[in-house]
């Protein structure tokens, strides 16, 4: 795997917002769409602990993800699947997704001139860290059903 790969893939990370976690838990499997932010292929996101995907994490750290264009044609089909686990995180790196989310969702960043709603709603979420093991890239537009396995531990050069 290129660089010129990984570079394009965290560019697409930081370019785009809603991701779709897959999770497992007691009631069985269950898909939910979250905003996130990203530090290289580390993702963080925010959310409730009451949702059914967080106490499916709370379970099973285990989960998939899904990042993707919205488009009416295959060949428009670009994005990222993943698998990994996700952990509740807090201390000095809960403090650092906040800045990066902040930076990414200035409404978020700036709570002191936040909406009541969300300043409100922030004060119920728990801070997550998604740690992909395995990620592929996909686009279409390189051929039906083109997909690229990228390795997130490899040292950036």
């Amino acid at each position: 795997m290129t660089s010129a790969l990984r570079e394009r893939v965290v560019e697409y990370l930081d370019s785009h917002h809603a991701m779709t976690i897959a999770s497992c838990g007691e009631e069985g499997v269950w898909a939910a769409a979250v905003f996130y932010v990203n530090d290289g292929f580390r993702l963080y996101f925010l959310s409730a602990p009451t949702t059914r995907h967080s106490r499916n994490i709370a379970r099973d750290a285990r989960i998939a993800i899904t990042i993707q264009e919205d488009c009416a044609d295959w060949p428009q089909i670009k994005g990222i699947q993943a698998e990994g686990r996700a952990v509740e995180i807090g201390g000095a790196e809960e403090a650092r997704a906040r800045e990066l989310y902040g930076e990414k969702y200035p409404v978020v960043g700036k709570v002191a001139q936040a909406p009541a709603f969300i300043v409100k709603a922030l004060a119920k979420v728990r801070w997550y860290r998604f740690e992909p093991e395995c990620l592929y890239f996909i686009d279409n537009s390189a051929g039906f059903g083109h997909r690229e396995a990228v390795d997130c531990h490899a040292p950036s050069s």
